[in-house]
């Protein structure tokens, strides 16, 4: 897991709320995560955790609390202001262009060109072989439509967009989900290779088993509030389903 690291957290919500009419979604939630980590976003659905992640991609607004990147207070009101941020999301639906190739999907809106002002198709596939190597080495459909990609290749793809365009934050929501085992295993990979390429990750999952292996701590949320955070390394998969069920510590007497 993590080594040593800089005490001061590379992104930190404080106190973080949201409300829909009567309804707390976030009720004065405080989680932090380091570089180099990923820490797992828990809860059952409706608990707030996609709510959570939301306030820091800019999909939502928040009533109030404070974030921080790096210890500077920031103001994230759009997924625009957490790109300026360089944070980036991965949602399940990915986001990309089914009739094109990875390399005009990694750079959809932002096209390298020729010096005559043409794209440069060249180019942007150079980039994507080059990036691809460091992120997925046994990436090579290079030329297919990302509608001819399995699960994994198609995370492969929306994962490298992110990571070119500088991002050092990941929100990943259930990544793996409806990817079978091979192609569940890439994307883990790609997970740690992204951790230790220092970048934080937080990842948003129900699936607890995935949780124990590839993440470093979890945030566990339920009705909105926040029950508790846990080194996964020394709570067991039971001790997690009690946070997310019964919305107790680990340890704690049980009502």
């Amino acid at each position: 897991m993590t080594g040593e690291r800089d005490d001061t957290p590379l992104v930190e919500m404080r106190d973080m709320q949201l409300a829909f009419g009567g309804l707390r979604a976030v009720d004065h939630v405080t989680v932090d995560l380091h570089a180099g980590e990923v820490v797992g976003v828990l809860g059952h659905n409706g608990a707030g955790k996609s709510c959570l992640m939301k306030l820091l991609s800019g999909a939502m607004t928040p009533d109030g609390g404070e974030i921080f990147v790096n210890g500077k207070k920031v103001v994230i009101n759009s997924p625009r202001d957490a790109r300026d941020h360089n944070i980036e999301t991965i949602y399940q639906t990915l986001a990309l262009a089914d009739n094109l190739d990875a390399a005009a999907n990694l750079f959809l809106g932002r096209e390298l060109v020729t010096p005559m002002g043409l794209v440069d198709d060249d180019a942007m596939e150079a980039e994507t072989r080059r990036i691809m190597a460091r992120l997925n080495p046994n990436f090579t459909d290079f030329t297919k439509p990302v509608s001819a990609m399995s699960g994994g290749q198609r995370q492969s793809v929306a994962i490298a967009r992110a990571v070119y365009f500088n991002a050092k934050i990941l929100i990943m929501d259930e990544p793996t989900a409806a990817l079978g085992p091979y192609e569940t295993r890439m994307v883990m990979d790609l997970i740690d290779s992204l951790r230790k390429q220092g970048l934080g990750i937080f990842l948003i999952d129900h699936d607890i088993h995935q949780v124990k292996e590839i993440c470093d701590r979890a945030h566990v949320m339920k009705n909105g509030k926040l029950v508790g955070t846990v080194n996964v390394a020394d709570v067991t998969e039971d001790d997690l389903l009690g946070m997310i069920i019964l919305g107790k510590q680990p340890g704690a007497a049980a009502a």
